[in-house]
Parts: structure tokens; C-alpha cells; sequence
């Protein structure tokens, strides 16, 4: 698939559907708002949920949302913590066997972990350039600020 990502049906009617492209009246609308974290998970990770689920825009997490959002925090906690091991024993270390100078072993982790983090935060709308497709009219739902005005 080419180009830009498609914006949600329920996005373009919020903008005015500024591109008059034919509406698809039949996409699915998940209900039910997005809340409380997997059991499972540790508790930095639910820390994680938490503090996403109280920063994305009111509504805009649905709970089927839950897989995207789990992924996301899951490995921004692996991210966190291969990155305080690279703090603590730096970015060379001795290999076991030879003891020469090699890569920590932790940096591919923080890497990986990084890029799984970016392409979830990408589909939740957690990215500047994603929330730079995402508009939201005045005395919409999504907008808590509407009634301000």
C-alpha cells in the first residue's frame, strides 16, 4: 500500500471531509473507552497505561485499542530497562569468553524496543507527525477543551 495512511471515517466527518472523497458509511466503530491495564502486567507497565491512557485525548481509545496500547508499554518498559543497564555498565563491555572489548549487549535491545515503541505510538496517535493528521472540531467529544471557548 502506497501514500498516506487512510484517516478514519469518523475523522474526515470532524474535518468537513476536505477532500469530498466518497465517506465509507459501513466502518466498523469500536465502543466501549479504553481503561484499566492488563492484569499481567508489571507494575512500571501499568504505571506506563496509566500515564497514556490519562494523556491521549478524551474518547480516542477504544478498548479495542488494547493490543496497540499494550505493545506500546511493554516495550517502552524494555526500553527503560536496557537503557539503565547500558547506563550502568556502559556502552563497551568485556566479552565473557575472551574478555575483549564488544558492544553492551543491551543496546539491540534498546533499539528494537525503540522501534516497536514508534511504530505503536504511530498507530495510537501518541507522534506529533500522527496527531498532525488527527483534527478535532470545536464542541466535538474528542476536544476537552471545546466548551472553553
Amino acid at each position: 500500500m502506497r501514500g498516506a495512511k487512510p484517516k478514519p471515517t469518523h475523522l474526515k466527518l470532524l474535518a468537513g471531509n476536505p477532500g469530498k472523497r466518497p465517506l465509507n458509511r459501513n466502518e466498523p466503530r469500536p465502543q466501549g473507552d479504553l481503561h484499566d491495564a492488563p492484569d499481567w502486567l508489571t507494575d512500571d507497565q501499568k504505571a506506563g497505561w496509566t500515564y497514556a491512557i490519562a494523556n491521549a485525548p478524551a474518547g480516542l481509545m477504544k478498548r479495542l485499542d488494547r493490543s496497540a496500547l499494550t505493545a506500546f508499554v511493554v516495550a517502552e518498559d524494555l526500553h527503560r530497562q536496557a537503557t539503565v543497564a547500558v547506563g550502568k555498565f556502559g556502552l563497551i563491555t568485556k566479552s565473557p569468553s575472551k574478555g575483549e572489548p564488544m558492544q553492551n549487549p543491551y543496546l539491540p535491545i534498546i533499539n528494537r524496543q525503540a522501534q516497536i515503541m514508534l511504530k505503536a505510538a504511530a498507530e495510537l496517535g501518541f507522534t506529533p507527525s500522527s496527531r498532525s493528521r488527527v483534527s478535532v472540531e470545536p464542541g466535538s467529544k474528542l476536544n476537552p477543551f471545546a466548551d472553553l471557548g
